[in-house]
């Protein structure tokens, strides 16, 4: 084995149909890795892993019954899971409504935590101390700085997202399992097509960044297979930006 292989290794991508869910799942696929995408929407989540070549598993994880349905799919030790699913909601701050903050809590945090929790006998069938099993949680830059959009339950939870991850990390380190966070920038996605799919918008988020690009990916394919790989065995409770410096 390389330094760098995750050959062999089985992995969950949540919300792996589009956008960054997609990207990590690409890339575990084309690294040799056995992979399960989920996601609501059964026509999404099906033609993405026919084309990808990995197992589609429709599962709504912010309810117990999706959670279980994923869970029940997967067969064997589990070496990454690589909680991905996630919603957003922007409304100006005298309007932003309750439910906004319930649905993104419900979704973000819970569904990350509770889905760990179910895949724990899994992990720890995968985990040792020379490769230990890995979750990767896929957080974002708007948990660490303040955003520009008011979209104020999202950075919330996904400031929540990179806390849970610590928490689990020091939690699960004595078994052999490390946690560690994705924080994105900007890439290719749902969320962000409202500013990407417009050249001018586009330009200008581009012209924010550092690096003066919108992420590839295989910026953030890259990241997720390092952390699960034997280069990244050492690591637990980071938070890595894939920003192109926007958090410098």
């Amino acid at each position: 084995m390389t330094l760098f292989s995750v050959e062999g290794k089985t992995v969950v991508v949540t919300g792996g149909s589009r956008g960054i869910g997609r990207m990590i799942a690409a890339g575990f696929v084309a690294a040799g890795a056995t992979v399960y995408i989920s996601a609501r929407k059964t026509a999404e989540v099906e033609k993405t892993a026919a084309e990808l070549g990995c197992f589609a598993v429709p599962a709504d994880l912010s309810t117990p019954e999706g959670l279980d349905a994923l869970v029940s799919a997967v067969d064997g030790p589990l070496h990454v899971l690589v909680n991905n699913a996630g919603a957003t909601w922007g409304a100006p701050l005298e309007e932003y409504p309750e439910h906004a903050f319930d649905k993104l809590w419900n979704i973000n945090v819970k569904g990350v935590f509770y889905l760990t929790q179910r895949f724990l006998p899994r992990l720890r069938e995968a985990a040792g101390a020379d490769d230990p099993a890995r979750v990767i949680n896929v957080g974002s830059v708007d948990g660490i700085r303040v955003p520009a959009l008011e979209s104020f339950a999202y950075s919330s939870t996904k400031s929540a997202v990179h806390m849970l991850t610590r928490h689990l990390a020091r939690r699960l380190a004595g078994e052999h399992i490390t946690v560690n966070a994705i924080a994105p920038g900007p890439f290719e996605s749902k969320m962000m097509a409202f500013a990407l799919d417009d050249p001018a918008t586009r330009e200008i988020v581009a012209s924010n960044v550092p690096l003066g690009r919108i992420g590839r990916p295989e910026d953030v394919a890259g990241t997720a297979i390092f952390l699960s790989s034997r280069a990244g065995a050492y690591l637990t409770g980071t938070v890595i930006p894939v920003d192109g410096g926007i958090t410098c």
